[in-house]
């Protein structure tokens, strides 16, 4: 004993260790690649908000589009509607034009945001004058026509200013002044009460055909005996040439009730448009569109004005240009899932590919000095294989047998690794038998001989005397 203990050299690291390294490495690659493809089909696909800007309170307007937004929400839509209410359609533009919201209700006459595309034609209107019947002794004469209205006073259903606007257009084509026209406004809901008051002597009203407001302003008309006298716009043609907003149409006989108005009435009509700023993605507006139609007809039968929804005018030279994901749907080239996002689906292939590839070459790379090791453990098998024939000892033929066997583990570890081939290791199954039968051959010998004359040439090869 030497009073002490020897110490361990360290063990160097086992070339496995490097391999699952690098197996761990490629294998979180590929599993990250595979992770972002899911996380970016995931937010392509889930729902999408879109504020709408719609008002005045209590209009058509609003109820139609809270219809939608309930509709959008039971049907679990990929795009949802949050409206936001607003004082009328001015509002409403004004709110897109800021960026505020991402969709709006805006009427075709007024001045339409210039970051504004049109998605849908929410509902066609019609100007509708009217001439209730005059009662009393001292009543005024009959007015039949536009060009009469000089020193009367026209009244205006709704609060809205665009409403005195297009009364104003109207006025200026027969060659009225409208500052010799008295213009009063008065709420919707009051327009019954201001007609049997006679706070005007015609009245104005814009709508829908089927709208209910004009309709009971009309009836409200009526009332007490006599018919109502429908003022024709015979100049509506001229108007929508000088106005591109306003379209001329007719007012179909027996539209508000069977006997009003008697004949078909010329008219000037104008649109409701469902508008999206410009920087709104295709994919969401066609979409939305999309979406838009398809609940059309569950919509017509809790509203009816559903049924008044059309798809925008895709012409180059439209008053409103068409939202390119509105004119995708209604050209019928709305991308799929698969054409929107094949190039990223191409390039997560390749990325993929590249990523296994790389695994591939970084793992052989890393196996490089282990396949070198096995070599030159291999080299030393065969010069073991001389060595036995020569040995002195059964003590020595055991430490080379020790080694040997050190060297097959090694030997078969690199070839689970994949560090060398099938040839390679019947290569040194070959090597490893020669050693064998060296090593029994050499220990017959030795153990025919007495154990003098083994200790003898032992000490002659040690020094050098044989």
């Amino acid at each position: 004993m030497t009073g002490g203990f020897e110490l361990a050299e360290p063990t160097p690291p086992s070339p496995r260790s490097a391999v699952r390294r690098a197996t761990f490495v490629t294998v979180a690659g590929i599993l990250a690649i595979i992770g972002a493809l899911a996380g970016a089909y995931y937010f392509a696909m889930r729902p999408v908000t879109l504020k709408i800007a719609v008002g005045p309170a209590n209009s058509d307007d609003l109820k139609e589009v809270q219809a939608l937004t309930q509709a959008f929400t039971q049907n679990h839509a990929y795009i949802r509607l949050r409206p936001v209410q607003t004082d009328g359609a001015s509002a409403s533009a004004d709110a897109l034009a800021l960026g505020k919201v991402d969709l709006a209700v805006v009427r075709g006459d007024l001045d339409v945001p210039k970051n504004a595309l049109a998605v849908a034609t929410l509902r066609k209107n019609f100007a509708v004058l009217w001439a209730p019947p005059r009662r009393g002794k001292k009543a005024a004469p009959k007015i039949t026509k536009i060009a009469q209205l000089a020193g009367h006073r026209v009244g205006v259903v709704g609060r809205t200013q665009a409403n005195v606007n297009l009364l104003k257009i109207i006025l200026q084509q027969y060659a009225v002044d409208p500052n010799k026209v008295e213009i009063v406004q008065f709420p919707a809901q009051e327009s019954a009460e201001a007609i049997k008051n006679q706070k005007a002597d015609v009245y104005l009203a814009a709508g829908p055909l089927n709208s209910k407001v004009t309709a009971d302003a009309i009836a409200a008309s009526a009332k007490d005996g006599g018919t109502p006298t429908f003022l024709e716009i015979d100049r509506a043609d001229a108007i929508a040439q000088n106005h591109p907003a306003y379209e001329a149409g007719d007012i179909p006989a027996g539209t508000f009730a069977s006997d009003r108005p008697d004949d078909d009435v010329k008219t000037i009509s104008f649109n409701h448009h469902i508008v999206a700023r410009k920087g709104l993605s295709d994919v969401t507006v066609a979409a939305f569109t999309r979406q838009l139609f398809a609940v059309r007809q569950q919509l017509m039968a809790e509203f009816p004005l559903a049924a008044k929804i059309e798809t925008p005018d895709t012409d180059k030279d439209a008053a409103i240009p068409a939202h390119p994901g509105a004119a995708a749907f209604v050209d019928g080239e709305e991308k799929s899932f698969l054409d929107r996002y094949s190039d990223y689906i191409w390039w997560g292939l390749m990325a993929l590919s590249a990523m296994g590839s790389m695994g591939a070459w970084f793992a052989g790379y890393l196996k490089k000095d282990e396949r070198s090791t096995n070599s030159h453990l291999r080299e030393r098998l065969l010069e073991m294989i001389a060595d036995a024939r020569k040995a002195d000892s059964t003590e020595e033929l055991d430490r080379m047998q020790g080694e040997a066997d050190n060297i097959l583990r090694d030997t078969l570890h690199c070839f689970e690794d994949g560090a060398i081939q099938e040839g390679a290791l019947t290569a040194f199954n070959i090597a490893l038998g020669q050693f064998h039968h060296a090593a029994a051959d050499r220990r017959a010998v030795l153990m025919s001989l007495p154990q003098n004359l083994q200790r003898a040439g032992a000490q002659f090869r040690a020094t050098g005397t044989i």
